[in-house]
């Protein structure tokens, strides 16, 4: 695999951004240890600030730049998650911030990230959000990738840190894919403390570039069409799709209605509400449930919990019981 960032990246972006984010619950769940025939934890990072566990790669992004970087501002392009991460990373540091956002971008998205301190530039989809982006950036800002940058992903696997502290006898790990900065951090981070973990990906039909880009052997750049907007990407990171050739157990693919399905389980059961990008790993470990033994530590990493009822009314509408 490609050493973009080393398990010790992942150690100082941790001691660098302490102080700025919080250390979330990871706990057991009885509910889904029966249904999944094993010992099953979760991990709450959509009790982040901000809602997702995107504020860590912000804050340590933000913090590795020089001070010539931060003064002339930053710009990112999001759909959502990313957005309200950097926008509150950035207010916290005095950082002037801009994000360029597709206009279809859920509004509590949009309010949330103005409400954190950014301004919001909207533009047709999240293609072009990439390249006004970079067009801001030719115009002098500091561009911030939400995924690529070896800071981001090294602050994103924080989290990982955290897992395997809590669960030190881990042997089975859920995360879903966007754009995979999560998924490198976090993997370099698990793997080189406890290289036998097995990791699993978990992306939505019509949002998986990643098992896209596997299937084909290359890079492929899609148009997401997921109801989970914050699986969107258009493309895999490059070092993921190493990753995923190499290290990782599976990449599953669910579809939205398996993931929404399992989203109305965690509310109904666990009593939190997280996003599709987030239920979508107990869809997955569904599919993994016959692999699973009595005595295995598995842990779904809920990404991301910023939902709104409009969303729900949606989903319901779109892939719900009919």
């Amino acid at each position: 695999m490609m050493n973009v960032i080393t398990p010790n990246d992942v150690a100082l972006a941790r001691e660098r951004i302490a102080g700025h984010v919080r250390r979330t619950p990871l706990e057991h769940s009885a509910t889904l240890s029966a249904r999944l025939g094993a010992n099953v934890f979760v991990k709450y990072e959509m009790f982040q600030k901000t809602g997702s566990f995107k504020s860590r790669g912000a804050f340590n992004d933000i913090l590795s730049l020089t001070d010539d970087q931060r003064n002339r501002g930053i710009v990112g392009f999001s759909g959502g998650n990313f957005a309200q991460g950097m926008a509150y990373a950035g207010a916290q540091l005095d950082v002037d911030t801009l994000v360029v956002m597709a206009a279809a971008t859920p509004a509590n998205y949009i309010e949330a990230t103005r409400a954190y301190g950014a301004t919001v530039e909207l533009v047709a989809d999240v293609n072009t959000a990439m390249a006004v982006a970079e067009q801001r950036a030719d115009e002098g800002r500091t561009l911030l990738h939400p995924f690529e940058r070896p800071a981001m992903m090294a602050g994103n696997g924080s989290v990982g840190l955290e897992i395997i502290e809590d669960v030190p006898d881990l042997t089975h790990l859920f995360v879903s894919v966007g754009g995979c900065g999560l998924l490198v951090g976090t993997a370099t981070a698990v793997l080189g403390a406890k290289p036998d973990v097995e990791i699993i990906t978990v992306e939505t039909e019509g949002s998986d570039a990643l098992a896209q880009s596997l299937a084909a052997g290359r890079s492929v750049s899609i148009q997401p069409s997921s109801i989970a907007k914050t699986l969107g990407s258009p493309y895999a990171a490059a070092a993921a799709i190493e990753l995923a050739q190499t290290l990782l157990a599976d990449v599953v693919v669910v579809s939205d209605a398996e993931a929404y399905s399992a989203l109305t389980f965690i509310g109904e059961r666990l009593k939190v509400l997280p996003e599709l990008s987030a239920s979508c790993t107990l869809a997955a470990a569904d599919q993994w449930a016959h692999r699973f033994s009595p005595t295995d530590n598995v842990v779904l990493l809920l990404c991301g919990g910023n939902v709104s009822g409009a969303d729900i009314a949606s989903w319901h509408a779109t892939v719900g019981p009919h």
